[in-house]
Parts: C-alpha cells; structure tokens; sequence
C-alpha cells in the first residue's frame, strides 16, 4: 500500500484567477484562517521559470508567525494542466506524502486552464486522497473594463469555473457598470457567488452589489473577511459537474514529461532550469512573451532606475520581483493598474521575471527575438551599482 492512499479527504481548494488578478493577495489572506495547531500545504504553478509567488509567499509566511507550518511547493516553467498530468501528480504525491498537511490549496498559473485542471483533479487518482472545496475565482474588475479582457477566452475561462467570485478592483465602477459586470458574469457563470473584496488598508467602503440597497452599506474588512473563509468547506459545483462528465473519460497518459521545473517543500528539484545564479531566460507561450533571472544577492540595483527601465518596456502584463535594492529589498508585483511595492527580508539571491503580451503584427523571428532580450539583459545588468 502507498503512502499515498492512506491519506483521506485532505480538503483542497482550488484559487484561480487570470494574469494581474490578485491571487497572492487573496492566498495569503485565507492562509489567515490556518489554526495554529495545523499544517497547511500550499501548491503554485507558475508560468515562469524562476518561482517569484512561492518565495513571496515564503517571505509573507517568515514574517508571520501563524504561518509558519505552511509548506510550500512550487512547480514552474508552464502551465501544470497542459500536455500531460505527470507535473501535478508528481508535485502533489510528494507534498502529500513528504507533508502530510491537514488543508491544501493550489495556485495554478494566470493563464492555465481551469478545466483541464478540474479534470486532472478529478481522476480517480485523487477522488480518496482530496475532498474538492468550492473553486475561488480572483476577478479584477479594471481587467474587465477593457474589452481585450473581455473578449479573451482565458479570461473568460477562470470566470466560467467558479464556484466563488472574488472581485476586486471595484471601487471607480459606477451602478451601471457594477450591473453590467454582473449581467456579463451571468452569461458565463449562472451558479457562482460573489464576493465583493475590501482593501485592508481602507476601514470603510460603501457596499457596491447592486441588489444591495444604499441603506445597506459600509462592509468592513473583517466582513470581507468572514465571507471569504466560507468557500474553504463549501462543496464545488463545478467540480461535481466536470465528475459526472469525466466518468467515461480515460485517464491521459502520464509518459509525456512537462519540461517545467517540479520544486518540493524540500527543496528537491526533479529537473534543475535555474539552479545557480546567474541565471536568465527568455521564451514564448501561447500569445506571451516571458523571461526572467536569477541574479547573485550581492548585486544590488538602483531602484529609481531599474523601476523606470521596468515600465518602459513593451506591452508588459505583469512584473514580479524580490530585488536587492539602492532602498534594501524590496518585492516588486506591477500589474497595468496597479504598482504594488513592499519591503522584504533579505534574499538568498535576486528574482525579477516580466511576461509581455506578444505584438501578433510583428514579423520578428526567433533570432531577432533573441537579439531584444539579449540588449533588455545588457540594460539591466547596468542598472547594478
């Protein structure tokens, strides 16, 4: 008998979100709610290769003592509901085993595929080990304003696989738009709840839902707050859906190895992409255009500068960082509407990664592709002190 199958209904909730929707956020505050006498499992999947969210979480979990029996599990370099289910299966049987948490959550990348996902985690492999909670949707509100949001069927797919919706990003929408935003979540979603988040650096806000009246208002955080804990023992409809319609499905084959990095709570590394600094990579997936490195701590950059390089470039949709700075270290999360810099603990080394929206009217081929990257690498090794 496997380690593995003596482990029973391990609670498992699934929180996803498009790119720059908020995830981190809205993770680290249901890792809140983790009683200090049990130990929680968190699993991310990042796009990248380099592992910015598990080490900003790890940041988080150092300062905050009720965190601290949270493992944490990274698997990186792509999508884990992509090509094959060998990635998840290997990162969670050893988390589970090697752990042996009492709750687990899992982060998958920005731009995954909830469903695919939904079904993986409905393989009979993991029906005993997990009990499914309700999926948690992180929605931001600014991204849907924008019609390219809109109209992106990743997009669109995070919202179609919710049980919970968590809107942020609210606050400049009027009536109107607030009742146009819920008629477009209903023709994608007819079952899912929302939940309408509140900034905890604000005490009060006025309650936004429509189908609340004005009289209604002032929804504190700590409201917020106790809404948001509910999904973590709700049963997923979504989940119950995707069981019914993969009953006759065959398990995918798990030969096909995922290229990504698989990191356990241990520290081990099935396959080594970005081992020793100085690292740096660059690559395209799907409609994005990512790279990242790793750098020695003992580099430190100018941030006045190495924030005005950042914006500059092109098309950027996200920009994530733990960098040793001019102004000691800091974690970066730059997303279009929102620059969001903190301090943190010193670092074993230096982490910056960017994804970029491809230009679909360029012409560029891989060489010349090579060649920008190459120069952004040159720049940014300039901005060093």
């Amino acid at each position: 008998m496997s380690k593995l199958s003596i482990l029973q209904n391990i609670p498992c909730t699934l929180v996803t979100g498009f790119l720059g929707s908020g995830k981190t956020t809205v993770i680290n505050q249901l890792l809140n709610f983790k009683p200090l006498n049990e130990r929680w499992a968190l699993l991310i999947n990042e796009f990248g290769r380099i592992g910015i969210d598990g080490a900003l979480l790890a940041n988080a979990k150092s300062q905050d003592k009720a965190k601290s029996d949270i493992a944490i599990s990274e698997v990186s370099g792509g999508c884990i509901c992509c090509t094959s289910q060998l990635p998840l299966q290997v990162a969670l049987s050893r988390l589970l085993t090697e752990q042996h948490p009492q709750r687990l959550i899992i982060e998958p990348t920005g731009l995954a595929h909830p469903r695919q996902l939904l079904r993986q985690l409905n393989d009979p492999h993991w029906q005993t080990a997990l009990s499914m909670q309700a999926v948690v949707t992180v929605f931001n509100a600014l991204q849907w304003q924008q019609p390219k949001y809109r109209s992106h069927t990743g997009y669109q797919a995070h919202v179609a696989a919710a049980d919970v919706l968590v809107i942020n990003r609210y606050q400049q929408l009027n009536k109107a738009e607030l009742l146009a935003l819920k008629a477009w979540i209903s023709t994608l979603n007819t079952h899912s709840q929302i939940i309408w988040a509140k900034p905890a650096s604000q005490d009060k806000i006025d309650s936004i839902d429509p189908n609340i009246s004005d009289s209604k208002t002032s929804v504190d955080f700590d409201r917020y707050l106790s809404e948001l804990i509910v999904p973590l023992t709700q049963p997923s409809v979504v989940i119950n859906k995707s069981a019914t319609a993969n009953q006759n499905s065959t398990r995918i084959n798990s030969s096909v190895i995922n290229p990504g990095v698989v990191k356990s709570s241990s520290n081990h590394v099935r396959k080594v992409v970005a081992d020793q600094p100085p690292y740096y990579y660059h690559d395209q997936r799907q409609d994005m255009l990512v790279g990242g490195w790793r750098l020695p701590a003992a580099s430190i950059f100018d941030f006045a500068k190495l924030k005005l390089w950042l914006l500059q470039l092109p098309n950027w949709q996200r920009i994530k960082g733990l960098i040793n700075t001019t102004e000691g270290w800091l974690q970066l999360n730059f997303t279009p509407d929102s620059l969001t810099i903190e301090t943190s603990d010193a670092q074993l080394d230096n982490r910056l990664e960017i994804i970029l929206a491809a230009d679909t009217d360029s012409t560029q081929d891989k060489i010349e592709q090579r060649e920008i990257w190459d120069s952004w690498n040159s720049q940014l090794m300039a901005l060093v002190v």
